[in-house]
């Protein structure tokens, strides 16, 4: 008799056993976990077992620090001890670039809540003293990291989801996946057949193969990683005898390796350049508790350099070198989230750092599962973030490139290479040969970022202060305030929403009202709880038609969101145009000049406005137009198929050619954004604001009935919101403010609490019942972090280093110039804020 369940979880490893637990919790319990062989039997039984909370990504690092916290409450419901060492751990840095590394690393962990030091290479002996400080300039030291018990953890989450009323099926391998018509899976393993509601797959090193059973590809390959084990050290024995510690974690940049004390010895791992792919076509699915060759040759320039940093290690002898698999996506990050295209197939896999990361991916898709969303901000591990373009062998290519850089720094200019290009425009060897471009890439797209006067200046210098790309962006913002210029827009998502029931669909999914036939409008689209997860450009092209932009990166993610909300009654249809629609856009005071030249269209200001929307031929191609731009200037986006691109590219730079027409990259448009305090999404709007946080309630029409989280963003307009969407400028010199760094105010001391949201690693600010004035010349004040910047960057026309982030709402119009500074690189830089955009406050030029 075939069994039934709400939901199976397959794969028994540290992850899956998370998600089993987490469903438990939230209260399901006709759950079943189904795993081939044993418990751990994939990649968590030989893990490091290495935990910390710092991230890259601050919505990732709370959600680490949730696993770490979770650990004592899995210990008290299992009765199964974890095996928590919570020693501490420091990143070393060799050079001062990383040291300013580190010190960005600390400033976003103190606006993190976190209580991460910067301390000297002599603190940093103190605590490990088999390193020697001469090599080093300074440490990161952070109290919450430690190792663990993989097998011990894992057992642990098993154990609690089954106490919760959870059931785990072993050594049961499934061999097919299939749905019938009412959307419930078959789970058709060696023992027999599942039927259930929700899939989830957790497989682990065969996360790929059970995609494939489903007629998807998942991003997802093993790597081989090597760490060893020493015999018992004497200095490690005296350490312990003499402080009755342990000694603590440590990263070494330099080296690419990470150190712990096991036992009486010493743990050592590498991400080494010379990395290898671990059976990169297929999975066997015999393959279990079973070690790979170790190959120390391929990690020995990684030991040579931690042998001369830690000396004592070249003497202690090596016990073990354990070599296994454990699997990437192409960025590092997780793969979460209900899989696109599929009804309740869900992915939990490429979780790299399970012992950080899997507390947090088995809460968000729990939440996800019982009540339709994460509950914090999950972009960075959605499975939707990358498209169909994420091939086996760009995945092979962007692994092998992610896993050798583990441990080196990213610039903020800095682009890597692996699997590029990519995905190409018709422009693409134009910008590269003739225009000297230096490229990006956008979502797999190559992008322009900026131009450069000659093929061997056509290159970014990494570096985390403004760098060489500096005065030729300049040049470009110049040129487009002061005369015209073009760029290409093709790394915007495109869609097409059409049909008789086509209007109702986007008026209940956007806030806005819809614009009249050739109109545009500007909408936000929130979720059910009132938060922003999409900011569109919608023109009603014709009659039960419409066109809609929206963020590259986030298609997959919208069109999720799409067609869960589309109609079963065939009564709307919604077509992604992808690479088939190009985009140019022209800006500044000539821009109709241009234009005009181009087409037999009446293009005055009072026959073409702005926001209007127009067929038109240009340069006798067939166009879209839109008379908008992101620039803030007048300006115009041409949008044609992709065989026309050239042709209309090619004859709006001859007419512009007397105007002084001029290229501009992606990093000159945003250059320009921050001087008209524009937003963008992934930065200023993502899933954690309000509309009203996010400073976009002009595009909330709160008298529409019906659109999805009105509810909730009329009870954010009734409370008001608790934090703001600011503008700052910044007293900055030779760097500009980064994402994430911490935003100080002079405050009174009992101006509130601050508590770190849900949803979010950042720390806000709980005002309820605090005076938030200016305080009584008798109340003490103090300096305090009271927000984040989400994106920061140089307004090249006005002249202004410019940042745009979040601070408490009762801050957000005060005009001192002397309230507020932004930290960058360590050091706090007076800062205002810019309560009118710097640049055309008055929206004149672009209406002009």
């Amino acid at each position: 008799m075939t069994q039934t369940y709400r939901a199976i979880v397959i794969g028994g490893g540290v992850v899956g056993c998370s998600v089993l637990y987490h469903l438990a919790k939230a209260g399901w319990t006709d759950i079943l976990l189904i795993e081939r062989s044993e418990l751990t039997s994939g990649s968590s039984w030989h893990a490091a077992g290495g935990f910390h909370t710092l991230n890259g990504d601050p919505n990732v690092a709370r959600l680490q620090a949730y696993t770490v916290g979770l650990y004592k409450e899995l210990e008290d419901l299992s009765g199964q001890s974890c095996g928590l060492h919570l020693t501490g751990g420091v990143m070393l840095a060799d050079s001062a670039e990383r040291m300013d590394f580190l010190r960005m690393t600390h400033a976003r962990g103190r606006a993190l809540g976190m209580q991460t030091e910067l301390i000297t290479p002599s603190e940093a002996q103190a605590m490990f003293p088999l390193l020697d400080p001469q090599h080093f300039v300074g440490a990161l030291w952070d109290p919450v990291e430690g190792h663990l018990d993989p097998s011990g953890t894992t057992h642990a989450y098993a154990k609690a989801a089954r106490v919760l009323g959870a059931q785990i099926a072993l050594r049961n391998p499934v061999r097919e996946l299939t749905q019938d018509p009412d959307g419930m899976w078959n789970v058709i393993t060696e023992g027999g057949t599942y039927r259930t509601e929700h899939v989830v797959n957790a497989g682990g090193l065969w996360a790929r193969e059970l995609g494939r059973m489903v007629g998807i590809e998942l991003p997802v390959l093993a790597m081989e990683h090597m760490y060893l084990l020493t015999e018992p050290m004497e200095e490690v024995a005296t350490f312990n005898r003499e402080t009755g510690r342990e000694l603590i974690g440590v990263i070494d940049f330099k080296g690419e390796i990470y150190t712990r004390q096991e036992r009486d010895g010493i743990l050592l791992g590498t991400y080494e350049k010379d990395c290898r792919p671990w059976s990169p076509l297929s999975t066997p699915w015999d393959f279990g508790h079973e070690l790979l060759p170790p190959d120390l040759d391929r990690i020995a320039p990684s030991l040579e350099v931690g042998f001369r940093h830690f000396p004592a290690l070249e003497r202690a002898g090596i016990k073990q070198v354990i070599n296994g698999p454990f699997t990437f996506a192409p960025d590092g990050n997780p793969l979460v989230g209900p899989v696109p295209g599929l009804t309740n197939y869900w992915s939990a896999c490429a979780v790299m750092a399970g012992f950080s990361q899997g507390g947090g991916v088995g809460l968000v898709l729990a939440n996800w599962m019982t009540s339709g969303d994460p509950g914090h901000d999950v972009f960075g591990m959605d499975v939707a973030r990358f498209g169909d373009w994420a091939s086996l062998r760009y995945t092979n290519a962007k692994v092998r490139e992610n896993y050798s850089r583990r441990f080196s720094i990213r610039f903020p200019n800095e682009e890597l290479p692996a699997a590029r290009p990519h995905l190409t425009t018709p422009l693409y060897d134009l910008m590269l040969r003739e225009n000297h471009a230096v490229m990006g890439d956008s979502w797999g797209l190559e992008t322009p970022l900026w131009f450069a006067p000659s093929a061997a200046e056509a290159r970014d210098i990494p570096s985390f202060h403004r760098s060489n790309d500096f005065p030729h962006i300049s040049a470009e913002v110049r040129a487009v305030r002061t005369g015209v210029g073009v760029t290409e827009i093709a790394n915007f998502a495109k869609y097409e929403v059409a049909g008789a029931g086509a209007r109702a669909f986007l008026d209940r999914l956007m806030t806005n009202k819809l614009p009249k036939a050739g109109r545009i409008v500007l909408t936000p689209m929130l979720n059910d709880a009132g938060m922003l997860i999409g900011d569109f450009t919608i023109a009603h092209a014709a009659p039960d038609r419409f066109l809609i932009w929206g963020s590259l990166a986030a298609t997959k993610y919208h069109l999720r969101w799409f067609e869960q909300h589309q109609p079963k009654d065939g009564s709307v249809t919604i077509r992604a145009l992808g690479m088939g629609l190009m985009g140019l856009s022209i800006a500044g005071p000539y821009a109709r000049d241009v234009l005009a030249a181009l087409t037999d269209e009446d293009v005055s200001n009072t026959a073409f406005r702005f926001m209007d929307f127009r067929k038109m031929d240009v340069a006798g191609a067939p166009c879209l137009v839109n008379r908008i731009t992101y620039t803030g200037d007048l300006g115009y986006e041409i949008w044609m198929a992709s065989e026309y691109q050239r042709r209309v590219y090619q004859a709006i730079k001859d007419a512009g050619a007397s105007h002084g027409i001029r290229d501009f990259g992606m990093r000159a448009l945003l250059s320009m954004r921050f001087e008209k305090n524009f937003p963008t999404w992934f930065a200023e709007l993502r899933p954690i604001y309000g509309p009203i946080e996010g400073a976009m309630e002009r595009f909330v029409a709160y008298d529409k009935p019906g659109f999805i989280g009105r509810d909730a963003a009329l009870r954010e307009r009734e409370d008001g919101p608790r934090l703001r969407r600011v503008s700052l400028v910044i007293d900055a010199d030779c760097a500009d403010a980064s994402p994430d760094s911490p935003i100080w105010a002079r405050v009174a001391k009992d101006f509130g609490t601050i508590t770190p949201p849900q949803g979010f690693g950042a720390a806000r600010f709980d005002t309820s019942g605090r005076a938030l004035h200016p305080p009584h010349p008798s109340i003490q004040e103090e300096w305090r972090v009271v927000g984040w910047v989400t994106s920061g960057g140089y307004g090249h026309h006005v002249g202004l280093s410019l940042a745009q982030g979040y601070i408490p709402a009762a801050l957000a119009t005060r005009p001192d110039k002397d309230l507020f500074e932004v930290e960058i690189m360590g050091q706090r830089r007076a800062a205002y804020l810019a309560l009118e955009p710097p640049f055309d406050p008055t929206g004149s030029r672009m209406r002009s």
